[in-house]
């Protein structure tokens, strides 16, 4: 399907058009009075089937175009997406090596997988969802780090996280570390809607930031927190992945296999609607150049007749 469109960054020029066709073909020509012999021998015409007249129609029509510029704008250039900026926060720590969170009627691509490997192949399938989306991923364990920045370019984030390994980030879970690398992630972000969501199955065990801070410059970044704990009950803190949520305009989700994670990510696929519009964010090709070089060609021509005559 076709997505470039053709519009004007000034349309009330057009206006203009009407009024001066108008005026072209219905305000009188006074010229000075010249007296000749066979004086009838040499008038011509003054309809739209004059050559002149149509050339003169044409260069105003042109320029007023040019006034109004018209511009080319491509839908299909990532710039031109006007979606969310989305960042992946995924638990790498050692319980998520644990098995036994695909269960029988689950997908057969996830039976005997960890939960680790389960989160990643169900974060690429959300992923692929979010085709006006900018999307990153943040790694968490000891530590976190950016395993893949904010970006349009789908497929690089999701080869990132088939590299992604369980235990590459410690072994322990650093949730307030995960959401300061998260929030610094989105430091060049210039989306309205910042949405972070923070899949873990621990407790806040490490890291050298807490909770309470690192939501706090979150929320100062105007960064919406959703917030998943998955494994058994009782394992991950499930009142302070809730307390973050609320705090941040965000969710809280808890899921026990495979099958619920998928739900949730559907779920949040349907409240983060990825269809926001921004003007300032259009990539767009001026034209007005072709219009003015039109008119000025058709004004040569006009002097060159009117200096052969």
């Amino acid at each position: 399907m076709n997505m470039n469109y053709i519009s004007f960054e000034y349309p009330w020029f057009v206006l203009l058009l009407f009024g001066i066709i108008y005026c072209l073909y219905r305000c009188k020509e006074y010229s000075k009075t010249k007296y000749f012999v066979h004086l009838h021998l040499m008038r011509t015409k003054r309809s739209f089937k004059n050559i002149e007249w149509i050339i003169k129609i044409l260069i105003f029509i042109l320029l007023v175009i040019a006034l109004a510029s018209p511009i080319l704008i491509d839908k299909t250039n990532p710039l031109n997406r006007y979606g969310k900026d989305i960042l992946l926060a995924i638990d790498a720590s050692g319980s998520m090596n644990s098995s036994g969170f695909v269960k029988e009627d689950d997908d057969e691509q996830l039976k005997g997988k960890s939960r680790f490997e389960v989160t990643k192949f169900i974060a690429k399938e959300f992923i692929q969802k979010r085709s006006s989306d900018n999307v990153g991923v943040v790694l968490f364990g000891d530590f976190a780090f950016i395993a893949s920045p904010i970006t349009y370019e789908k497929e690089i984030v999701s080869e990132m996280l088939e590299l992604l390994t369980q235990g590459m980030a410690g072994q322990n879970t650093a949730i307030g570390e995960a959401i300061s690398i998260g929030t610094r992630a989105f430091e060049y972000s210039k989306s309205k809607s910042k949405v972070l969501i923070l899949l873990s199955d621990g407790e806040h065990n490490s890291g050298s930031i807490s909770v309470k801070e690192a939501v706090a410059k979150a929320i100062k970044k105007g960064i919406k927190i959703y917030t998943i704990a998955i494994g058994k009950k009782g394992e991950a803190d499930e009142a302070l992945l809730m307390k973050v949520a609320l705090e941040s305009g965000g969710h809280f989700y808890y899921a026990s296999n495979a099958k619920e994670l998928k739900k949730v990510y559907d779920n949040i696929d349907t409240l983060e609607d990825s269809k926001i519009k921004s003007r300032q964010y259009l990539v767009k090709e001026y034209w007005y150049e072709i219009f003015l070089l039109l008119a000025l060609a058709l004004l040569i021509y006009l002097s060159y007749r009117e200096i052969k005559r």
